[in-house]
């Protein structure tokens, strides 16, 4: 049986074998359930200064990425497109403005809008600037970051690391814009906005066309499985996940967690061992996001939790046994209501934030966004940021 909690409208599309021919008979009891979680997206609505945005990963600032863990030192969120400015009366102020990328501070691991701080930087004219401007070598002027997944390590001095994908611009199209690479950002322990000692690394993670199976980007997903993150089953590797090609194949390497920065020691899983060719790397899955998220279950086992498609409005979770699978089918858990409020609005790039989840359960965030962008950021000037589920195990 599947359950679709419609966020939103409080009801439940149910479906199942017995009910599609009649039978009158009762239907199990469903264990594994969505839900939505209005008071994180009540969180996130904001009307002056830091009004919206996409992206939204997180990591608990100790470190532990584990539920319940993350009130001692809260959270560090980061973002991706956001919008700066103010809304008055359901109208956004002619002022507003859009930066490539922000970050925001939770304390304790409750969705309280009086306890998240958001920041971004500001150029010499005092116009609002994105967090994180490419550095690197491989960057060229005009080129900026949309963030992927990081996360805190304990073996390199509690250093957070964080994916930027490395972006330009490409007029025409649907989305005017192509990746072109993967950076490394490091910030260094204790680190606060603006990050002046950030450090930036070109990665050789970014792969154009991979033996003819199409581009492949690593960093859309990070598992720590390590004593420090309080993994259930820790082997000392950081594993990151990446997507290849049209069908979003999902991928995976690991690197010792004290070796993180030499990508001489990463290896890549290709269906029956680790070795160093990516190019022989073995699709796990496929039709997952262009970011998501692979988390540990209480159990030992994996979770991975994506948009199908990177843009459907289903989002779907996978069972792995390990970090590099095998994995159960995708069960397909909600259907996002926001696809329907407006005929250019879609929804994206679902992933899990498991410190702030309760045991049991798994935090969902997703984005939504416009085809029609600024005609829509007009008449819905709130639309443009997260909305939550949590899924229910």
């Amino acid at each position: 049986m599947l359950v679709l909690t419609l966020g939103g409208c409080g009801q439940q599309q149910t479906t199942s074998a017995a009910a599609a021919a009649g039978s009158p008979a009762a239907l199990p009891t469903q264990q594994v359930r969505a839900v939505a979680e209005p008071q994180w997206d009540k969180m996130l609505l904001q009307n002056k200064g830091w009004l919206g945005a996409d992206g939204i990963y997180s990591v608990a600032l100790n470190g532990v990425e584990k539920s319940g863990e993350a009130g001692g030192k809260g959270t560090f969120l980061w973002f991706s497109d956001t919008i700066i400015g103010a809304i008055q009366d359901d109208s956004l102020q002619p002022d507003w403005e859009m930066v490539h990328n922000s970050v925001g501070y939770l304390q304790g691991n409750v969705p309280d809008p009086e306890k998240i701080k958001f920041h971004w930087r500001q150029d010499g004219k005092g116009k609002a600037a994105s967090m994180f401007e490419p550095r690197t070598p491989k960057s060229q002027p005009g080129n900026y970051y949309w963030l992927g997944d990081g996360f805190f390590n304990h073996q390199k001095d509690s250093t957070i690391y964080i994916f930027a994908y490395l972006i330009k611009s490409l007029p025409g199209g649907v989305y005017p814009f192509e990746d072109i690479g993967v950076s490394l950002i490091a910030l260094p322990k204790g680190s606060r906005p603006p990050f002046a000692n950030q450090r930036q690394l070109d990665t050789p993670l970014f792969i154009p066309n991979s033996n003819g199976k199409g581009k492949v980007v690593f960093g859309v997903a990070v598992l720590a499985n390590t004593v420090g993150a309080k993994a259930p089953k820790p082997d000392g590797y950081i594993y990151v996940y990446g997507v290849r090609g049209v069908n979003k194949e999902l991928l995976v390497a690991r690197v010792p967690d004290k070796a993180f920065e030499d990508f001489s020691q990463w290896r890549y899983w290709d269906g029956s061992t680790w070795g160093p060719d990516v190019h022989k790397a073995a699709a796990l899955t496929s039709r997952v996001s262009n970011e998501m998220s692979v988390s540990f279950m209480e159990d030992g086992r994996v979770l991975a939790s994506y948009q199908l498609d990177t843009n459907s409005p289903t989002i779907a979770i996978q069972t792995g046994q390990t970090p590099a699978g095998p994995f159960q089918p995708a069960k397909k858990m909600y259907e996002t209501p926001e696809v329907y409020e407006d005929l250019d609005f879609y929804t994206y790039n679902a992933k899990a934030h498991p410190h702030l989840s309760k045991p049991g359960e798994l935090l969902i965030s997703y984005n939504v966004n416009s085809f029609d962008f600024i005609a829509d950021i007009h008449k819905h000037p709130h639309h443009l940021r997260p909305r939550f589920i949590s899924v229910k195990y």
